[in-house]
């Protein structure tokens, strides 16, 4: 079973930058598929982006609102997953989680995960 922290949120203002890490314990990170997804008040929580695992060789996939800003990677040398966002507007206002799983999938649905963060707070305003 593996434990996830998030940490590295905080406020930025619209067209900054932050980098999301997600520290993971207890498991054996390089067998998890990991994922990003945020959740803002009054709305579902969303899938950001995905990174497989090395055996099927780190791909990566982001949601329409992601692709192009922000980047997904992984060190599983030290078990952490990251998130580096740039050009940051208010929409992405939200709190981050990391999640992990085993199997395979759509990586958006929330239910195919097995373990979450507690999550960290994104605010971008001027």
């Amino acid at each position: 079973q593996v434990q996830l922290v998030e940490s590295g949120g905080g406020s930025v203002q619209p067209g900054g930058s932050l980098t999301l890490s997600c520290t993971a314990s207890g498991g054996d990170f390089g067998t998890y598929f990991m994922a990003w997804f945020r959740q803002s008040p009054g709305k579902e929580r969303e899938g950001v982006a995905y990174i497989s695992t090395p055996a099927r060789r780190h791909y990566t996939y982001y949601s329409d609102s992601a692709r192009g800003r922000f980047t997904i990677s992984r060190d599983n040398a030290k078990n952490i997953l990251f998130l580096q966002m740039n050009n940051l507007g208010p929409e992405d206002t939200a709190i981050y989680y990391c999640a992990a799983r085993t199997g395979l999938g759509e990586w958006t649905i929330v239910s195919t995960y097995d373990f979450w963060g507690q999550g960290t707070q994104v605010t971008v305003s001027s």
